[in-house]
């Protein structure tokens, strides 16, 4: 499983996935260009030595971005979807788009996506955090293709 994080703007937030990638096996793509500089001690220091554990793929844009997944199915996770994330069936090689913190992703690139998905949250609030909602996203996504790590 793959997930991919278009312009992230918060090295926490970017050290959190990475965590999360080397937890549970994900290859992280990260799109640039980045919010902060890569040799962010924030980055380091949400990550701990996990950064040592995980595949991370940094794309200079979207472009080169696409060229590198290939025929992989993009999903992407938006507020502005229709369909719920635990109702979508997911593939081993799928790619797990998100977009920056502070837009989401331009209309463009959400077109090119082979689907859009939410994950369902109070209609009082705008968004979940976006290390939250890669973690969940990732989680329910291995939990229905049979990929989480065993016990």
């Amino acid at each position: 499983m793959h997930m991919a994080f278009f312009e992230p703007e918060i090295a926490g937030n970017v050290g959190a996935v990475l965590r999360l990638g080397a937890c549970l096996g994900a290859t992280v793509h990260l799109i640039e260009p980045l919010g902060f500089t890569w040799d962010d001690r924030r980055v380091r220091r949400a990550a701990m030595d996990y950064i040592d554990h995980v595949a991370v793929i940094r794309h200079q844009d979207f472009a080169t971005f696409q060229a590198a997944i290939g025929a992989r199915r993009l999903v992407l996770f938006t507020t502005k979807a229709t369909q719920s994330a635990y109702q979508f069936q997911y593939d081993k090689d799928d790619v797990l788009l998100f977009g920056k913190e502070s837009a989401g992703v331009p209309h463009a690139i959400a077109q090119v996506c082979d689907a859009k998905v939410k994950l369902p949250i109070r209609p009082e609030v705008r968004s979940m955090n976006l290390a939250a909602t890669a973690a969940i996203a990732l989680s329910e996504a291995m939990r229905q293709t049979g990929t989480l790590p065993l016990l």
